[in-house]
């Protein structure tokens, strides 16, 4: 859910701190943080809708909710230094485009429907999206997706909650409600791709496939990812399960869990002072007492070049 959160509003332009989002997530699924980090309004109003979406993913979509949802993005009613629409439908002024390029040189890609439209497109939106619960989710999760970006019911924040109601959709095709992967971080990873098929299924016609065999293609390459962390995870879990009777001090099992979470070139002496605030004499003791342990090996190379790899 941090990656998801945090990659959605990526995709946006918008960087957000990645310690407040985690412990915002954390908060609101009761799961303490050792050291929580308080984020700002914004980081908490994305973290919210993020949760209730998932969460809650079985309860029925409406306007109410998006509009929710929408408030909680736009705390201040602004988005930059625009006064927007908030928790409604767009009021604003025609047409509605989606547009690149320079001042003078600029593309449409894509004209949304007129304001006057937006109620009646998205009554038909909401009662098709709750639904035939016995739809397959994903499937579903597609064409929301690209329905959702077409009509454009909001000044701004479309995108993060086009993004919301397909993680919503993909929870409910868990019996546990959780997100096992996230498709924001695949799409972040495939940003001009993902325009350009938005663009290609939303100014072509009806036969939409080619969309949503992209779509489906994300998901994929999001739950290889997803399986890769989790090897990672539980391979890191059961090296500490096989060591529990050893006594390792605070900066060694700091530096083996760096190690483990993939440090930056090889780890000299100089490195682990400077990285545990101590001397290099404690650091030549802490790196001794590892390889008498097993946990260390000396690389080959010696001299100037001397470095430590962990022993598997």
């Amino acid at each position: 859910m941090t990656a998801d959160v945090l990659h959605s509003s990526e995709i946006e332009g918008e960087q957000l701190n990645r310690d407040s989002v985690r412990s915002s997530i954390a908060r609101h699924l009761g799961v303490s943080m050792p050291f929580p980090k308080v984020g700002d309004h914004y980081t908490e109003g994305v973290v919210q809708v993020a949760v209730d979406a998932v969460r809650n993913c079985k309860e029925p979509l409406s306007k109410e909710r998006l509009c929710d949802w929408h408030a909680a993005l736009f705390p201040t009613g602004r988005s930059g230094m625009y006064h927007i629409t908030v928790a409604d439908w767009r009021q604003g002024e025609e047409p509605m485009q989606v547009v690149s390029g320079p001042m003078g040189k600029e593309r449409v890609h894509y004209e949304a429907p007129p304001s006057e439209a937006v109620p009646g497109e998205m009554e038909r939106f909401i009662q098709w999206f709750n639904g035939d619960q016995s739809a397959r989710h994903l499937l579903k999760a597609a064409v929301a997706h690209l329905w959702f970006v077409v009509i454009h019911p909001f000044d701004d924040g479309n995108g993060r909650l086009t993004r919301t109601l397909t993680d919503m959709l993909i929870a409910r095709s868990n019996s546990d409600r959780v997100l096992c992967y996230s498709v924001s971080s695949e799409i972040l990873n495939n940003r001009k791709e993902y325009y350009a098929m938005l663009e290609q299924a939303s100014c072509g016609g009806l036969d939409i496939t080619n969309w949503i065999v992209w779509f489906l293609q994300r998901i994929d390459a999001a739950i290889a990812v997803s399986e890769q962390g989790l090897h990672h995870v539980l391979g890191k879990t059961e090296y500490w399960s096989r060591h529990t009777d050893m006594a390792f001090n605070e900066r060694q099992r700091k530096m083996i869990n760096r190690l483990f979470d993939g440090f930056e070139g090889p780890l000299t002496s100089s490195k682990w002072a400077k990285i545990c605030h101590c001397s290099p004499d404690t650091a030549l003791r802490d790196i001794a007492d590892l390889i008498e342990k097993g946990i260390l090996n000396k690389a080959p190379s010696g001299g100037r070049s001397t470095h430590y790899v962990l022993q598997q």
